[in-house]
């Protein structure tokens, strides 16, 4: 092992531990994340709620332990990119509250990057995606 390994790591944990944890939120509050959803107008949001939470429940945990880590990096980066466009459009808010909003936005930017960079490099020597390269 060494420090890039042990980098890649910690970082695909942590970021799926972000995903992970949302998605069951979301999964064991359908109602209050419809509702949340239905708020910003977009259609079928129970469809919505479910979907996000499964997503974000699979490719959170395929992300912590690197299988088809690169695909869910990309889904979640897309994922995320889009939700951002939805639920933190600090641009079109009044004054009070664009400071958290374009907070939150940023943060989702830095956080895209991150599943970008995993979607370049893969998974890293310590995760199922490289044990089943090896085999």
């Amino acid at each position: 092992m060494n420090v890039q390994s042990i980098a890649d790591l910690i970082g695909r944990i942590l970021i799926g531990l972000l995903f992970l944890l949302a998605g069951i939120s979301k999964l064991t509050g359908l109602e209050g994340t419809s509702g949340y959803i239905a708020s910003v107008g977009l259609p079928m949001p129970g469809l919505l709620a479910l979907g996000a939470g499964l997503l974000e429940t699979v490719a959170g945990a395929t992300l912590i332990v690197g299988f088809q880590t690169r695909w869910s990096a990309l889904a979640l980066a897309v994922f995320t990119l889009i939700a951002s466009f939805f639920f933190h459009a600090y641009w079109s808010m009044p004054a009070e509250a664009q400071f958290m909003q374009k907070l939150m936005f940023n943060k989702n930017l830095a956080i895209i990057g991150g599943l970008l960079v995993i979607f370049a490099l893969g998974a890293g020597s310590l995760s199922l995606d490289a044990r089943r390269a090896k085999a």
